[in-house]
């Protein structure tokens, strides 16, 4: 007899794996089951039409928000090269009312930069270890930055790039951080919620039109067990963190670690 050609085998052997999956399954009661009714999609409903659409904000929230660094130089235009320990000593001189005196909510950080001989990530040094990633996609790193802001239990994160051989503060926010990371071009900072089993997910995403790290989601995510529930809800909320004046910053937890992404405990 002839060897049949691929085809032809292959069809053969198709037909008989169907025969044999409908004659199991006559008698098998573990088969598939309907999932019930699908719920009828819904359009958006437009609310209230007769509002007149507001042409401002109600609020400032510093959407854009970025600020020269001055008397930080940066050597080359080498970020790596300037010591993430004599940016955040810049920003607490730019902010005695917050960090200088017994009183002063960040007293606590002020007072422990004392620690920080040896360079940021070690010892009792309040400033975090810096990691380098080009977030800006102008081919060169770019700082992103963090250090607690004591004796509270909030952290400020900041990103810095070189601009005109200066050194710019891009983004900023202060909060309670659960996670902080580094994803393409993007930081995304996760913290705590009041509701059980949810956190806030908040990212920044660089903006060439207007020369920072813009808030580009702001969600509310579950992460602890789903409850069974016939209604599930999905809920809504907002970030419990606050941008700073000129903004501020550091993570709480380790950034992602990738080949594009390296973190230095010097800054050099």
């Amino acid at each position: 007899m002839p060897l049949s050609r691929p085809g032809q085998a292959a069809r053969r052997l198709a037909v008989a794996v169907l025969l044999l999956a409908a004659a199991v399954g006559c008698g098998d009661a573990g088969g598939l089951e309907g999932a019930g009714a699908t719920p009828t999609a819904e359009g958006p409903a437009r609310l209230w039409p007769e509002l007149t659409p507001a042409s401002s904000p109600a609020f400032e929230i510093g959407e854009v928000n970025t600020e020269v660094i001055k008397g930080v130089r940066v050597p080359g235009d080498d970020i790596r090269r300037v010591d993430p320990v004599s940016i955040v000593r810049a920003e607490i001189a730019r902010n005695p009312g917050d960090y200088d005196g017994t009183k002063a909510p960040y007293r606590d950080t002020e007072r422990r930069m004392a620690d920080c001989a040896k360079g940021p990530g070690r010892g009792k040094c309040p400033v975090l270890t810096p990691y380098y990633r080009d977030l800006t996609g102008d081919g060169h790193d770019d700082l992103t930055l963090g250090f607690p802001l004591l004796p509270g239990k909030t952290t400020a994160v900041r990103v810095y790039t070189v601009e005109k051989h200066r050194l710019v503060q891009v983004m900023g926010w202060e909060d309670a951080l659960s996670g902080v990371e580094l994803a393409g071009r993007s930081l995304v900072i996760r913290s705590p919620s009041e509701v059980a089993g949810y956190e806030y997910r908040l990212q920044w995403t660089w903006d060439r039109d207007q020369r920072a790290m813009l808030l580009t989601h702001d969600e509310m995510l579950r992460t602890g067990p789903r409850k069974h529930s016939r209604h599930p809800s999905s809920p809504t909320g907002s970030p419990t963190g606050s941008p700073t004046g000129p903004p501020t910053g550091s993570p709480a937890a380790s950034p992602t670690r990738s080949p594009s992404v390296s973190p230095s405990a010097s800054g050099g």
